[in-house]
């Protein structure tokens, strides 16, 4: 083990990191506020046990919430101990109980090959359950009957359970006919939802002391980070592992418990020391991201919630900036003076996109931040869009792959029976799951003996062709690598040849995508230990919507506070700080629901690094209707003297006076045209500057961001010209003349 390295470490962390790290027995708390380097901290007392021979590696178990944080772990890990720290088991909650229940869930009955369903998996199983039963989907909408579901298995609530003591009205009895048959089809499809691969685990160690037992003696050290997001039934896992051994250590802060919604419960936090006896709990205060002032916004700010175990951000590297507030006329001009500030940024400031985010309480705020940027010219992520796992071509083909690795998954097989077209009906795939569920069969099962079944026989020679292709593709599973076996299915599917059909630029970008798969594939091939198909069918099934975010790309990054939590930007713009919205008018009449509202507002301002823009409206239209709203409560939270203004406080009334309605009051939109394009304010024109009419094709143009440049084309479009401009420097774009402010060469 490199000890002078792990020795270094330790003399340049302060002293309560110092504190942590050396701590090694016994339960811990470490409250570790934003921006603290807890990451370091676990990494340095996982080092400092193994240097003191108190383990063996694979004796300590590391668990956080996503890939990208396990995988950062990991890296640091062996950055610092080497080949020693290759045994650590440094997984999320889903890839450690998936791991458990691959070696074991035999002993509850289910096959070690079992699927994972996503999201949209469980939302189909619930419509085809709504539809047969005969439910209408627009009273009881799908998510809200998976939601409960969820929230059901988090509590540990079964099916019978909820009957019982909800069942006695029509809509909660329909919930639990279709809870029921929602496990079933489960069941009978061999298959777990993200909220079973943790149940299933806490249910394999309460029913089996052996296998407990092994897992418990195996763990010496039990570390879990981002400890305030765990529900009960993770509660539950952890307390079960650590009962040999006592060394849990939770890293956590309460001040960031966002997740009520998911099923969370700051409870777990604020009540660690009452749980397990002769804890210790250290502090983290010392932040090492952000300037003093945006520290002291965030203190002044979450200072206000009852519900919480105190400490203070502090800082070493001065104060920096000011908060930065803007007051803008509605969400068009918002987007605008976000626009330009990233615009003003790169051009004069030599920042990059990439420094920038964007973050705002619900995704509808996206539209007009989304049309602005684009008319700028300005690139942006959006997390929390379509992932690249959930496009059609891709999950058509992880079905196939699905199907291959487990042949019981009736909902894989339904989805791309008759992808692409093999002329078998609805009618056709009706009569399968009958004979499945009469047979106690899968629907795999009953294709493959189709020619045993009389309601088949029309059908009987397409299925042996589908069952065929399948068998076949079993048959090379495990002898192709997981890219060649990718290719293989696309391939003998038909699936390529059906989009080569289409000859679209649609079906070309679809084709791009499959062969990106096939990428990810080999990369997974070259990086993993157990390169399987299991295995990478299960590492996609757990990625979330962070684990794809391109640290590298040069992107303004747009996404709901939610979504932000564990990154950090070096400027950060929080948009929509109105009451009615943030916090929003349901948490407002909560003190429970308004203090998680403020934790939010204090993750917002703890990602930023350097600056701090805070943005509202005078009115603002959002769900169709148009709303004025006093600035956020939390804005007013934060002294006065921290914040700069970026507007006049004598600035003319509006033409229409919010008291003209009162705020927080509704106005109807019906006679706004909704397609109309927003009205964008226009630069003020000189002899050098103008719409795209000033300007002619071929001509030489500057522009303040990206320089140099010759005008390509120019069309007229919704009051407005759409310029292409070949820039010396930054390629070809196309740019909204009014926002571009061009200059000639």
């Amino acid at each position: 083990m490199q000890a002078t390295k792990i020795n270094a470490q330790l003399d340049k962390m302060n002293d309560m990191q110092k504190k942590a790290a050396m701590h090694t027995r016994g339960p811990l708390l470490i409250l570790a506020g934003a921006g603290s380097g807890k990451t370091t901290v676990l990494i340095s007392r996982i080092a400092n046990i193994l240097a003191q021979g108190l383990c063996y590696p694979s004796n300590i178990l590391a668990i956080t919430f996503t890939n990208k944080a396990a995988k950062e772990l990991v890296t640091r890990i062996d950055s610092l101990i080497g080949e020693d720290g290759s045994g650590v088991w440094a997984s999320t909650f889903h890839s450690f109980c998936a791991k458990v229940l691959r070696r074991s869930i035999d002993a509850l009955g289910y096959s070690n090959d079992f699927s994972i369903f996503d999201t949209d998996d469980s939302l189909r199983v619930i419509k085809s359950a709504q539809k047969e039963m005969g439910i209408d989907p627009q009273i009881l909408a799908p998510r809200a009957v998976l939601s409960r579901i969820s929230r059901c298995k988090d509590s540990r609530i079964s099916p019978s359970e909820y009957t019982e003591n909800f069942g006695n009205d029509t809509y909660n009895n329909d919930i639990c006919r279709l809870y029921a048959e929602y496990e079933k089809q489960l069941r009978r499809s061999n298959a777990l939802d993200f909220d079973d691969i943790i149940l299933k685990t806490v249910e394999l160690f309460e029913t089996s002391d052996e296998i407990l037992n092994y897992y418990s003696n195996k763990f010496k050290y039990i570390m879990v980070d981002e400890y305030q997001d765990t529900n009960p039934l993770q509660f539950r896992l952890i307390e079960l592992l650590q009962t040999v051994h006592g060394n849990l250590c939770v890293v956590g802060d309460d001040d960031q418990s966002i997740y009520k919604f998911r099923g969370a419960t700051i409870e777990n936090i604020l009540s660690f020391e009452k749980k397990f006896k002769n804890a210790e709990v250290i502090r983290l205060e010392q932040n090492y991201r952000s300037t003093g002032n945006i520290l002291n916004a965030a203190n002044n700010v979450i200072s206000n919630n009852r519900e919480r175990k105190g400490k203070t951000l502090w800082t070493a590297a001065g104060d920096g900036e000011p908060i930065y507030e803007n007051r803008l006329d509605d969400e068009y001009q918002e987007s605008l003076f976000i626009a330009d500030t990233v615009l003003d940024s790169v051009a004069a400031q030599g920042m990059h996109y990439g420094d920038f985010a964007v973050l705002y309480r619900t995704n509808a705020q996206s539209n007009a931040i989304e049309q602005t940027l684009v008319k700028g010219g300005v690139p942006y992520k959006i997390i929390g869009g379509m992932r690249f796992y959930e496009r059609k071509e891709i999950k058509d083909i992880l079905a196939y792959m699905y199907l291959v690795h487990n042949t019981n998954d009736d909902l894989r097989l339904t989805r791309i029976i008759n992808e692409p077209k093999r002329k078998i009906g609805q009618a056709t795939l009706d009569t399968l799951r009958t004979l499945a569920a009469q047979n106690s069969a899968s629907v795999f099962d009953i294709a493959k003996a189709s020619d045993s079944f009389p309601e088949l026989a029309r059908s009987t020679a397409r299925l042996a062709e589908f069952t065929e292709l399948i068998d076949g593709l079993i048959s090379v599973k495990d002898s192709l690598p997981l890219s060649e076996l990718i290719k293989d299915i696309s391939v003998r599917s038909g699936y390529i040849a059906m989009l080569e059909a289409e000859n679209t630029e649609e079906a070309r970008d679809r084709i791009n995508n499959i062969a990106e798969l096939v990428s990810t594939a080999a990369v997974f091939e070259a990086q993993s230990q157990e390169p399987t198909l299991g295995a990478f069918l299960e590492e996609i099934a757990l990625m979330t919507d962070i684990d794809n975010l391109d640290d590298s790309s040069d992107r303004v990054v747009l996404m709901t506070l939610h979504s932000a939590k564990g990154l950090e930007f070096d400027n950060v713009f929080i948009a929509g700080a109105e009451e009615g919205l943030f916090p929003g008018q349901r948490s407002i009449e909560s003190q429970e629901e308004l203090e998680e509202e403020r934790r939010l507002m204090y993750v917002g301002i703890t990602r930023a690094k350097k600056r701090l823009y805070i943005t509202h409206t005078q009115r603002r239209t959002i769900y169709g209707m148009t709303k004025y709203n006093q600035p956020s409560r939390f804005l007013n939270e934060i002294p006065k003297e921290l914040i700069k203004p970026l507007y006049s406080k004598e600035r003319p009334a509006q033409t229409m006076s919010p008291s003209a309605y009162g705020f927080g009051s509704r106005v109807s939109v019906k006679h706004i045209d909704l397609n109309a394009a927003p009205q964008i304010r226009k630069p003020i024109g000189n002899k050098e500057t103008g719409g795209g009419e000033s300007f002619d094709i071929g001509q030489r143009v500057v522009h303040k961001t990206f320089g140099a440049g010759t005008l390509l084309s120019k069309k007229p479009m919704g009051g407005d010209t759409l310029l292409e401009i070949d820039f010396d420097k930054a390629g070809t774009k196309k740019i909204m003349a009014n926002f571009a402010k061009l200059t000639k060469e």
